[in-house]
């Protein structure tokens, strides 16, 4: 319950900030298609690279699959430091998992620009 405590004002933080993200891209967006400043160029300031060449699905997939390991691990530690280590090892595997997502969005970046400039 102590851990819970201590996590719900950082989500609600994250939370929040996605949120006023959101709300400024779209609003920076509907200036610029007001003025009719949009154009092809334009739309690449709105995209993620890594995005669109590798799927968001196997982010996520990767991140909840590490996690699960987190808590799998947590089930066999002693009681005393059950709570301590499964929230770190959380942690852990959850920015692990996103490394090696980053590894591969960027391998297959790098691939799709090789390919490209060859034709």
């Amino acid at each position: 319950m102590h851990i819970a405590s201590n996590i719900i004002p950082i989500v609600l933080f994250v939370i929040i900030a996605v949120i006023v993200k959101i709300v400024s891209d779209n609003r920076v967006r509907h200036k610029l298609i007001e003025k009719g400043a949009l154009n092809e160029n334009t739309k690449y300031l709105f995209t993620d690279p890594l995005e669109s060449h590798a799927s968001p699905s196997l982010k996520w997939g990767m991140v909840l699959i590490g996690i699960g390991i987190a808590f799998l691990i947590g089930q066999f530690v002693p009681t005393r430091m059950e709570e301590e280590i499964t929230l770190s090892m959380l942690f852990l595997f959850a920015g692990l998992a996103l490394l090696i997502y980053y590894f591969i969005a960027s391998q297959r970046m790098k691939k799709e620009t090789a390919e490209k400039s060859l034709q």
